[in-house]
């Protein structure tokens, strides 16, 4: 068996003897035969363990012609090498300082390939170990290049985001602060590669104010734009106690940056919608980019404004009512989304939007913009809808913070948008509410509000006064709808004389006892009668049962709910005749309140 010294030969003569061979050959005469060997015998030693000899090799003089021509076969079996020693080898430390001399040293064209290959090939665990490895040398080779510069550092940054866009953003503190696959790191070592790129941009903007080669800009502005898609518009971006510095906060300031120095962050804040169609003739294509870029400026509007990320740049000439309009198209891109990250930065983007307002001074003219319609009809299917319940809360809080902003017009036009859109009992039961608070302020306050007194307000009363399906309605479905609804009758009832009259509630009140208090009255007959049935035919059913733990499948649109006993059947159905004692008794004063005040009035007649 050889020994130690033998097999160091072995390898290192390998490499020596087609090293030698290829020193008497001009450039010209390399063959494939020639590179296949050297690759063969380069790998050898860095797979036994030579590292220290073949840099020797490398670094000699007289072997730069070859190193130049067939150094970058090398790069594929150095980083698999690099990956198999501790961070304190020795051997680990030389391969470090072969991946430096190869990026000096070889055809900067061929070894670009070589990098861009070895990074397209690595996945999951290893990507971020990978990208950070050959950042310097793809930077160092980029810098040298002198043709398609600026394509090459696109297709670098291209590929690097295309291979970390897959894994896993971490997000919560323990999460960031572990950085399992090295993401956080990463993507500073990305911007930090980048930044010798923007600076020669920016030198080049500032020779000259018409800066013809926008090529390498717009493959800068291409990779921000990916950026703040991934991982900035996934990332939890709030400041964490115990983190000193948050690497996404850090990276989003650095892409901020870039962005500014290459003079776009202003006009993709208040331009992008301006912006010409992406040039695709697939419309396919055309659609996935525009969304792609509809995420992006979202997810910049948010750091902007809720994080103050570059607001030092922001000029300060725009109305709060401008911004609010410049946002709402992004409030309604994050707001569509149902990943958590992105919708509380929706919530907290319209949130902050409002906050900069004076309450009713939106005008209702805003209104006529698509966006002002769609958003708090989104608001409303996150109320109702979203699983996570803080959330639910928050979007309940920007509606009412968003009715509080619109001039009396607006909220009276919103309200009515709200209750023919909704579909949902409880979100029409807090719009009606939010209409007698209005109609509170006019009948309380000394200036006229046409819109929440007279045929106005009639024509809102047609549709909060009234029951969808006449006397078949669900009334349980449907009940805080109706209490509502008959609060908001009592208020009139009691603060509206019939000789003022100012709300016209009793110029309409024929209307509202036809199409409102009878059906709702028979309505609540038919449905106690129904439910009482229900709970003695259950009660009977459980006496000739053996047991009270019979147990039933109760089927809801279509889907089985948990086995329920009769017991439990029984709870649900006097919690629904409790529900329409209570609507019953509301009804019962509202009808009351109504006889004595016609009473009253034909008493003074007489």
């Amino acid at each position: 068996m050889p020994d130690e010294h033998s097999q160091t030969t072995m390898a290192v003569d390998e490499l020596q003897a087609i090293i030698q061979r290829c020193q008497i050959l001009e450039e010209a005469d390399f063959k494939g035969e020639d590179f296949n060997l050297f690759l063969v015998a380069g790998q050898k030693c860095l797979e036994d363990g030579y590292a220290a000899q073949l840099l020797e090799v490398i670094q000699n003089e007289k072997n730069k012609v070859i190193i130049k021509n067939m150094g970058w076969n090398l790069i594929s079996p150095l980083v698999r090498c690099i990956f198999t020693y501790k961070e304190e080898d020795d051997k680990r430390e030389h391969c470090l300082r072969i991946l430096d001399q190869l990026a000096q040293l070889c055809n900067p064209k061929e070894l670009f390939l070589g990098l861009l290959e070895q990074i397209e090939q690595t996945s999951g665990d290893q990507v971020c170990q990978t990208v950070m490895l050959l950042l310097q040398p793809l930077q160092t080779v980029l810098l040298k290049l002198q043709n398609k510069k600026a394509y090459s550092v696109g297709l670098s940054l291209a590929m690097i985001m295309n291979q970390l866009t897959p894994l896993p953003v971490p997000y919560t503190k323990q999460q960031i602060q572990e950085d399992k696959l090295g993401l956080c790191q990463c993507c500073n070592a990305v911007v930090d590669f980048a930044k010798p790129f923007v600076n020669e941009v920016v030198k080049n903007m500032e020779k000259s104010s018409e800066y013809h080669d926008m090529e390498l800009k717009e493959e800068l502005l291409k990779f921000c734009m990916k950026s703040l898609k991934y991982p900035l518009l996934t990332a939890q971006l709030e400041q964490l106690e115990g983190i000193e510095e948050h690497p996404f906060r850090h990276f989003a300031t650095e892409i901020i940056n870039i962005l500014w120095n290459i003079r776009e962050l202003i006009p993709l804040v208040f331009l992008h919608h301006k912006g010409k169609s992406p040039p695709w003739e697939n419309q396919e294509f055309a659609d996935i980019e525009r969304k792609n870029s509809a995420d992006s400026v979202a997810c910049l509007s948010y750091l902007m404004f809720v994080q103050h990320f570059g607001i030092e740049c922001f000029p300060v000439v725009f109305s709060p009512s401008y911004l609010l309009l410049c946002n709402m198209t992004h409030i309604e891109v994050l707001l569509k989304r149902t990943e958590e990250s992105m919708l509380s930065k929706g919530l907290d983007l319209f949130e902050s939007s409002l906050l900069r307002m004076e309450d009713n001074s939106l005008l209702h003219d805003y209104l006529e913009f698509r966006d002002f319609i769609n958003v708090p009809q989104d608001l409303v299917k996150i109320m109702t809808l979203c699983p996570m319940e803080h959330l639910r809360k928050k979007s309940l809080s920007i509606l009412q913070l968003f009715i509080d902003k619109f001039d009396t017009e607006g909220k009276y036009t919103l309200f009515r948008c709200l209750l023919k859109t909704s579909n949902h009992a409880g979100v029409e039961g807090y719009i009606i509410k939010n209409i007698k608070d209005q109609i509170h302020l006019s009948l309380t306050k000394e200036y006229d509000n046409v819109w929440f007194t007279g045929h106005h307000l009639i024509s809102l009363l047609d549709l909060v006064l009234s029951l969808p399906e006449g006397a078949e309605t669900d009334l349980l479905q449907n009940s805080d709808r109706i209490m509502a609804s008959l609060n908001l009758l009592r208020y009139l009832v009691i603060k509206d004389c019939e000789s003022d009259n100012q709300t016209g509630v009793w110029t309409t009140l024929t209307k509202i006892e036809q199409n409102f208090l009878k059906p709702l009255r028979v309505g609540l007959n038919m449905s106690k009668a129904h439910y009482e049935a229900e709970i003695k035919n259950k009660k009977e059913n459980r006496k000739e049962a053996h047991s009270s733990n019979t147990v039933c499948s109760v089927t809801v649109s279509g889907e089985k709910m948990p086995a329920m006993t009769t017991g439990m059947q029984l709870q649900v159905l006097h919690s629904a005749l409790f529900t329409f004692d209570l609507i019953e008794s509301v009804l019962a004063r509202v009808e009351e309140l109504i006889e004595v005040k016609i009473k009253a009035v034909m008493d003074e007649n007489s």
